[in-house]
């Protein structure tokens, strides 16, 4: 019987810290929009931030797992007033980066997200023909020796 391997999951989070306090997002879906404009996936409580700031696209790696790219403006290629600042550099010619576990991404001041990539190993379910699935029973159960009056009797 071959060995199973156990597979990799990714849970990716943005931790956010802004005029409202702090909270985690999970990111589950392809792209976000960022910025403090109601139609934003992601809405940033500031002034100092763009109505539409940046983008989160997901891309996908060759050995299957995922990151997320942060480009600096909108969906029309127009760059936030603020800019971005990854990890204490601002974004100058680039207007994207690819994200890296613990990347620290400033809109303005007091707000920034904090990147973070959690991984384990999962364990593939076993099929239905497994020889070795089997269900344990209380040796009680086969006895026999029930004594199915109450005990108040």
């Amino acid at each position: 019987m071959a060995a199973k391997t156990a597979k990799l999951h990714q849970e990716h989070l943005l931790i956010i810290e802004d005029d409202k306090g702090r909270r985690s997002v999970p990111l589950i879906e392809a792209s976000y929009s960022i910025g403090r404009d109601q139609s934003c996936d992601i809405r940033l409580s500031s002034q100092f931030v763009s109505r539409r700031h940046a983008i989160l696209n997901r891309r996908l790696q060759a050995d299957g797992t995922s990151f997320y790219e942060i480009v600096d403006g909108d969906e029309n290629g127009k760059r936030s007033v603020n800019g971005l600042l990854i990890n204490g550099v601002k974004l100058q010619d680039q207007t994207n980066h690819s994200l890296q576990h613990g990347d620290e991404v400033v809109f303005g001041p007091q707000v920034f997200a904090i990147y973070q990539v959690r991984q384990r190993g999962v364990m593939p379910s076993a099929s239905n023909d497994d020889p070795f699935d089997i269900t344990l029973i209380d040796p009680a159960m086969m006895m026999g020796d029930f004594d199915e009056s109450s005990p108040d009797e």
